[in-house]
């Protein structure tokens, strides 16, 4: 029983070590994929609406504290989620509600937000 509480202690100290690491998945490289003048040009007319002031749960822009938890999915689910769209933790509409955005744009728009956290 000793064995089996210490396991679950260790894996739960690494899980939370994880979890506390703001950037685990999220790297330079990833960011590099993207075209970041692109991005907040896409961001200013596109997502700025609801990322700047946190409507409908929205990561604010710039706020490390609500991008934490997000930036431990990586950029790809990021980037999947944007596109798709969710409503798990709020509200994010497909490509922010703008459907004439290409999945570059979006992608490009969500570096520019995560480079604001880094």
């Amino acid at each position: 029983m000793r064995r089996l509480i210490s396991a679950l202690t260790l894996c739960a100290a690494a899980v939370l070590s994880f979890g506390l690491d703001a950037h685990a998945g999220v790297t330079a490289e990833d960011l590099a994929k993207y075209d970041l003048a692109n991005g907040k040009s896409v961001y200013d007319a596109s997502c700025a609406a609801c990322h700047a002031n946190g409507i409908l749960q929205a990561p604010k822009t710039g706020d490390k504290a609500s991008w934490t938890a997000r930036l431990g999915q990586g950029m790809e689910t990021l980037v999947q989620k944007s596109i798709n769209g969710y409503t798990a933790e709020g509200s994010m509409p497909a490509r922010g509600g703008n459907a004439d955005l290409t999945d570059k744009q979006v992608g490009d728009a969500v570096a520019f937000m995560v480079k604001q956290v880094l």
